[in-house]
C-alpha cells in the first residue's frame, strides 16, 4: 500500500458519523465480528497466480508505515489471520518498522507456515543496495524466503529484475513483482509488464478509481500476470462518500453486508484480480474485510450494477 493515511481512520470517522447520525441501520454494515459463524461457512473465494498455478485467499493484507505503538494490533490481526481464510500478508522495507513488527508476530505466533508475505526492495539514491534491502527485510521479517519480492512503485526496475531473477533461482524469493499506487505510472507499469517477466504487478484499484480495469488489468490477463490490489477503500476516500448512503437492497444476493465488502467483491470480482490488500489494524475491520472473501462473486451484469450504484445512476 501507498504510505498516506491509514485506512483505519477513514473507516472509524465514517463509522463515528454514522452512529451520530442515526444511520447504522442504513448503511447495512453488520461486522462479521458479530456473526463470525455465518461468515466462515460461506466457501472462500481464491485466485490462481498464473505463473504457477498456486491459489491465494482473494483478500489479504496491506501495511503502512507502523511504528511499535502498532504492535499488540498487528499481532492481534495475524493471530487470527489465516483462521479466518486469509493468508496474504504485503509490508515494505521502506513503512517503517512494519516488516520487524510481522516478523515479530509471526515468530512469536508461530504462524509463518502457510502465510504468503509479500515486501517491497528499499532502491534509488538512498545508499542501500537491492541485495542490502532484501537481506534487511528477510532478518526482520524472521524468514529464511519472501513469498513475493517487489520493486516498489516500480523505483529501479531495470537494475533490481535481473538481481531478484537470480534470488529467486537461489530460493530466497519465489515470485517477482513490481508495484505502484499512483495513475501518474500507470504508463510506466504497462510499459515495465510488456517487457519484463514478471509473476506480479501491484496496482491502485477500487469501484471509485476504475483506470487500471481499463488499461493494466487487461494486459494482466493477456501476459498471464497475477495482480494485487492496493487501496481498494481509494485511502480510506470511499468510506467517507458512502456516509449516510443506504447499501443496495440487492447486496446479500452478492453475499455482502457492510460497505468494505461491497467494495473488496467489487475489486475481487474483475477476472485479472488475485488478491486485494486492504490495509487494517483492528481486529474488527480485519474481520469484516476477510468476510468479503467469501460466498459469491458479481458477475459481470452485477459488476455493472454495482457501479452505477455506486455512481447514483440506478
Amino acid at each position: 500500500m501507498s504510505r498516506a493515511q491509514s485506512p483505519d481512520v477513514g473507516r472509524r470517522c465514517f463509522l463515528a458519523g454514522a452512529v451520530t447520525a442515526g444511520a447504522g441501520a442504513l448503511l447495512g454494515r453488520r461486522l462479521a465480528a458479530a456473526e463470525p459463524a455465518s461468515a466462515a461457512a460461506l466457501p472462500l473465494i481464491t485466485r490462481a497466480i498464473p505463473s504457477s498455478g498456486e491459489r491465494l485467499p482473494a483478500i489479504g493484507i496491506g501495511t503502512d508505515s507502523f511504528d511499535e505503538s502498532a504492535r499488540d494490533a498487528i499481532r492481534a490481526e495475524l493471530a487470527h489471520m489465516k483462521g479466518l481464510g486469509g493468508t496474504v500478508i504485503d509490508t515494505a522495507a521502506a513503512y517503517g518498522d512494519s516488516e520487524a513488527l510481522i516478523g515479530d508476530a509471526l515468530a512469536s505466533l508461530g504462524a509463518r507456515d502457510g502465510m504468503f508475505i509479500a515486501t517491497k526492495l528499499v532502491s534509488g539514491g538512498i545508499g542501500v543496495t537491492g541485495a542490502e534491502s532484501l537481506a534487511r527485510s528477510l532478518e526482520r521479517l524472521k524468514t529464511a524466503h519472501v513469498d513475493l519480492l517487489q520493486v516498489h512503485n516500480l523505483n529501479g526496475v531495470a537494475t533490481l529484475l535481473p538481481s531478484m531473477q537470480q534470488w529467486k533461482k537461489e530460493k530466497k524469493i519465489r515470485y517477482t513483482g513490481v508495484t505502484t499506487s499512483r495513475g501518474s505510472q500507470h504508463a510506466d507499469m504497462i510499459a515495465t509488464m510488456r517487457a519484463e517477466p514478471l509473476d506480479f504487478i501491484q496496482v491502485d484499484y477500487s469501484i471509485a478509481n476504475r483506470d487500471a480495469a481499463r488499461t493494466i488489468l487487461p494486459l494482466a490477463l493477456e501476459r498471464k500476470i497475477a495482480v494485487l490490489v492496493n487501496l481498494p477503500f481509494g485511502r480510506s476516500s470511499l468510506f467517507r462518500e458512502a456516509a449516510g448512503r443506504p447499501l443496495p437492497p440487492w447486496a446479500p444476493d452478492i453475499d455482502v453486508a457492510s460497505w468494505a465488502q461491497f467494495f473488496l467483491k467489487y475489486v475481487i470480482s474483475h477476472p485479472a484480480v488475485t488478491c486485494a490488500i486492504p490495509g487494517s489494524t483492528q481486529l474488527s475491520h480485519l474481520i469484516d474485510n476477510q468476510a468479503a472473501g467469501r460466498g459469491r462473486l458479481p458477475d459481470e451484469t452485477m459488476r455493472r450494477r454495482m457501479e452505477a450504484y455506486w455512481d447514483k445512476t440506478e
